[in-house]
């Protein structure tokens, strides 16, 4: 059904926004769902069906945004997206049996990287960012995949060669999307920084591809940074936030001293968390805006909650 406005230019979009409907940008923010997500849903699967006024322009309704929060439920709950129209339709609090599609992606995909077939990589993750938001995607998908990798890694011949391969090619997918983003955001970025002795951190990367994905600018240190100088980085970037990953122990003397001339926010993440835990909770107490989070996923609410995405 369309909107029946008249066919001045600019006319149909200003008087359907004064009316309260929204434009899909407006919508993707508010959700969190960007626009490629919103067509693909509307396209393959009917999931939403918004509005369009004569010139085709897509605009959405509170129930809209409502119905979108809704399958987003489903799809935390680990619901693939193609069975969640008819859970929604017939009104179901449960499913009564859910395909586990996501198992299937991850094994395809392992079988993928064990064969160092990238194109089959890359083909396969760029059709399920066309389906999910990024983060039922790292949920659901990618942090899975990488726990799945890593027990396939354990003393296997080919290992090494299998990790760089992976590793490679998700530095190389994330780091060309959060570039360009970078080049149409604006505002003060944050700042991530790689302090594990090993590089191509993975979980590094879905930090950064997150935030950048919730329209924040980024810049990634893919290697420590001796004290004094996250001190002097933090003067030229002037970051909303520090983020700190490391998988390793760390010199928690050391840390005090490489934060100390850090005035803005600083989130320490990764295993690190766990293995310093006693001692990160005494430093928390006692550093202001100082926070820990043991996974890209937590780490990524704690931006949310304190107003940093």
């Amino acid at each position: 059904m369309e909107i029946a406005l008249q066919d001045e230019p600019g006319e149909d979009i200003a008087q359907a926004l004064e009316d309260g409907w929204l434009p899909i940008r407006e919508v993707a923010r508010q959700t969190g769902v960007n626009a490629v997500t919103l067509r693909a849903w509307e396209r393959r699967y009917g999931l939403i069906v918004p509005q369009r006024t004569p010139k085709g322009h897509r605009l959405f309704s509170a129930e809209h945004v409502q119905r979108i929060h809704t399958i987003l439920t489903w799809l935390n709950r680990g619901v693939p997206v193609s069975q969640v129209k008819n859970l929604i339709d017939s009104a179901q609090a449960s499913p009564d049996a859910v395909e586990n599609e996501w198992h299937t992606l991850r094994q395809n995909l392992v079988q993928a990287v064990s064969e160092l077939a990238e194109r089959r990589v890359d083909d396969a993750f760029n059709q399920a960012m066309a389906l999910y938001p990024p983060r039922t995607l790292c949920e659901q998908l990618l942090v899975p995949l990488l726990q799945a990798l890593e027990q396939r890694w354990q003393g296997q011949f080919g290992a090494q060669m299998e990790r760089v391969f992976f590793l490679s090619w998700l530095r190389s997918k994330f780091g060309a999307r959060i570039y360009h983003n970078n080049r149409q955001l604006h505002g003060a970025p944050l700042l991530l920084i790689n302090h594990s002795d090993l590089p191509l951190e993975p979980h590094l990367w879905l930090s950064a591809w997150l935030a950048s994905s919730a329209d924040c600018p980024v810049e990634v240190f893919d290697w420590p940074l001796p004290a004094g100088e996250l001190a002097l980085a933090v003067e030229h970037l002037q970051p909303r936030a520090v983020l700190l990953y490391s998988s390793k122990a760390l010199h928690l003397s050391a840390l005090a001293k490489l934060l100390g001339g850090v005035g803005c926010p600083k989130l320490i993440v990764g295993p690190t968390v766990c293995i310093h835990q006693a001692e990160l909770t005494v430093l928390t107490r006692d550093t202001p805006e100082l926070f820990v989070a043991e996974d890209p996923l937590s780490a990524h609410q704690i931006l949310i909650q304190r107003g940093l995405l």
